[in-house]
């Protein structure tokens, strides 16, 4: 969009949105004026003044959707409507037919203009009109630069991230609608999705979904169905179209409407080589409004297929589990245990009678290697016992400390001694000792 001079961001701006006594080249004191009940100024001078004022104003590029032409044959001067592309304005502006003539290609409503406007103020009638003195059509490639800046723009904002896309619902209670009145679309978004779930219900808004009022049509409809509780799920259609037809869905207002949804939105704009903005933001993007539908609503029959093979699975699984839960208790009622119980209490029996058995002839063979061996260590330790030494007619002497006496000379005359001897012991006195 054009800014200029004045301030002007598009087309046809209110005269108070100009620039004010605070420009040094447009002094506001030389048209102010004293006046007073007693001292009125007249009506032709007020008139002047505002014209005087204006007529400074100069030239501006601005541009604008053109609403209507009033070209009358045989006239030299055309009425053209013309509209503020982002914001809601308008204003009627006079050119003439040679301006239009001179535009390289016919224009006409709904095309896309830019103007060299200059605004007149006419003194007698008080009426204020813009002239445009030079017009300029707005070329398709021109149109889809400024759609590929938007598109950059949002995305840097983030308004297509993946992250943002919400899911949508399994089965919506209800599905809103946003299409042409009576249009392809319609009949096939509602066909195919009643075809898979004859239940489902629409919310539906019959808009403009071309021309200059369908991006208007178009957010003003999405932000009403977004309201409504029931509403699970929107689906944004209409069928093909050139380009120009499927601007008004790259329309920054709508595209930034859909971002605030908190109802998932399914676009399904034209054919699958078509890519409005609104495609980005959306939730899901359908190539088509036949694939609309069957994104938003499951097949009934599908549903009934699958709900039948798991159906088909569990019994089959249970009935597995119940063969082998039969086939282990027929192999344990084959079992002989389990055909003739005693003769297990007749088996484990005869297991303790032999397992007692077993443990008496092995108790007694470990009694006996053990008496055996007692023995024989009983005869080594009665070789190696000094009582042994004594029965063969040995004795030991011991002195009174009950040290043992190995010299003549560890006693002497009158020591008491203990000699014992195999079978007991004598106690004696040295009376003398010899050597």
């Amino acid at each position: 969009m054009l800014t200029d001079d004045w301030g002007i961001r598009g087309s046809c701006q209110p005269v108070e949105n100009l620039p004010t006594a605070t420009s040094p080249a447009r002094k506001v004191a030389d048209v102010s004026l004293q006046t007073s009940p007693e001292k009125p100024e007249s009506l032709y001078s007020i008139n002047d003044k505002i014209a005087k004022w204006i007529g400074r104003l100069g030239e501006v590029w601005v541009e604008g959707q053109i609403t209507q032409i009033n070209a009358r044959t045989g006239a030299n001067q055309a009425y053209i409507g013309l509209r503020d592309l982002e914001r809601n304005a308008s204003a009627q502006v006079v050119t003439s037919q040679n301006v239009l003539a001179a535009v390289n290609g016919s224009v006409k409503e709904g095309d896309r203009v830019v103007l060299l406007i200059k605004p007149e103020y006419w003194i007698n009638s008080g009426r204020l009109q813009l002239r445009a003195k030079e017009m300029r059509a707005v070329g398709l490639g021109d149109l889809l630069a400024r759609v590929e800046r938007l598109k950059q723009e949002l995305s840097a904002e983030g308004l297509f991230a993946r992250e943002r896309k919400k899911p949508l619902p399994f089965l919506p209670r209800k599905v809103g609608l946003i299409c042409g009145r009576d249009s392809a679309a319609e009949r096939d978004v509602i066909e195919n999705a009643v075809r898979r779930w004859p239940a489902i219900e629409f919310e539906l808004r019959q808009v403009a979904v071309q021309g200059q009022t369908a991006a208007t049509a178009v957010t003003a409809a999405l932000i009403e169905l977004d309201q409504i509780d029931e509403v699970d799920v929107i689906v944004i259609t209409r069928g093909g179209g050139s380009v120009e037809d499927l601007l008004p869905f790259s329309d920054e207002a709508l595209v930034r409407a859909a971002a605030k949804a908190t109802t998932p939105i399914v676009s399904a704009i034209g054919h699958e080589q078509d890519a409005p903005l609104l495609d980005y933001v959306a939730d899901v993007r359908a190539s088509t409004p036949t694939d609309a539908a069957m994104r938003v609503v499951p097949d009934l029959s599908e549903q009934h297929q699958l709900i039948t093979g798991l159906r088909d699975r569990a019994l089959r699984a249970v009935g597995g589990r119940l063969e082998r839960e039969h086939s282990q208790i027929r192999a344990w009622a084959a079992h002989p245990g389990l055909a003739d119980p005693s003769a297990m209490i007749t088996a484990e029996l005869q297991y303790v009678k032999d397992s007692r058995t077993r443990f008496a002839k092995s108790l007694a063979h470990f009694l006996q290697l053990a008496s055996t061996t007692t023995a024989n260590l009983n005869t080594q330790l009665r070789a190696f016992s000094p009582a042994a030494t004594l029965e063969r007619g040995y004795a030991i002497v011991l002195d009174a400390h009950h040290h043992v006496v190995r010299d003549t000379s560890q006693v002497g005359a009158n020591d008491h001694l203990d000699i014992r001897l195999a079978d007991g012991h004598i106690n004696a006195i040295v009376t003398e000792g010899t050597k």
